[in-house]
């Protein structure tokens, strides 16, 4: 393909961006035209589809750490990064959204912002948020990557979070990533155990949200918070 081609092709898939934005574009053409900023004067059609197919999904090249992008796509160093920023810049763009200490007073809300938290996250990972005596978030702490269980989410843990932003209350977050929203037994014994510690200190857990995606489940909801 000669480079005037070139040049028309990415043209075209642009102006039909600013026409239609990104709903009606196939997962290779998002990631194709992402790939116009940092791989020039190129065929990234090709490219695209073939990156794709490295990882599985779109999601899953997100996903994926920079490096290995690199290294198993054959692209440089600045095609990971800018592919590996995207589910950070995710996460970022949902904190700008929520804006500054956003109130939290339903479990449907504390399960959206949740979700937030969770945006492209690979690991599970255990969130703490404190709530001011108004519901508002004074903070937002993960306090746990990996597996959970007692060992891994010590209350004591927990309860130091709780005095340092001094909250008057807390919802618990974590996620199970591609799995199911259901509370497993471990996330039932932790919770009641975390609920136990932080009620010492008068400190009352609101909810507990499992998130699975872009879906979440309340333990408030269901009744599973009473120790």
């Amino acid at each position: 393909m000669s480079k005037n081609l070139h040049a028309g092709h990415r043209q075209r898939v642009k102006d039909r961006y600013l026409a239609e934005g990104l709903d009606a574009f196939e997962d290779h053409q998002v990631l194709e035209l992402l790939l116009f900023y940092v791989v020039p004067r190129k065929d990234t059609n090709e490219l695209a589809h073939r990156m794709i197919k490295e990882f599985g999904s779109l999601a899953g090249l997100f996903e994926a750490d920079a490096r290995d992008i690199s290294k198993r796509c054959k692209v440089s160093e600045h095609t990971g990064i800018l592919i590996s920023l995207i589910p950070s810049l995710s996460r970022r763009y949902f904190k700008g959204k929520w804006g500054d200490k956003p109130i939290i007073n339903s479990s449907s809300k504390a399960g959206e912002y949740a979700v937030s938290l969770m945006a492209g996250r690979v690991y599970e990972s255990f969130f703490v948020i404190c709530l001011d005596t108004q519901n508002r978030v004074n903070h937002a702490d993960m306090v746990h990557e990996g597996t959970i269980n007692e060992a891994a989410v010590y209350p004591r843990l927990i309860v130091e979070v709780a005095l340092r932003h001094q909250a008057g209350s807390v919802i618990l977050a974590h996620n199970h990533p591609g799995g199911s929203v259901e509370p497993s037994g471990a996330d039932v014994e932790v919770t009641k155990k975390i609920v136990l510690a932080l009620d010492s200190i008068s400190v009352k857990v609101l909810d507990h949200i499992i998130v699975a995606g872009d879906r979440f489940t309340s333990f408030a909801e269901r009744g599973l918070l009473t120790p």
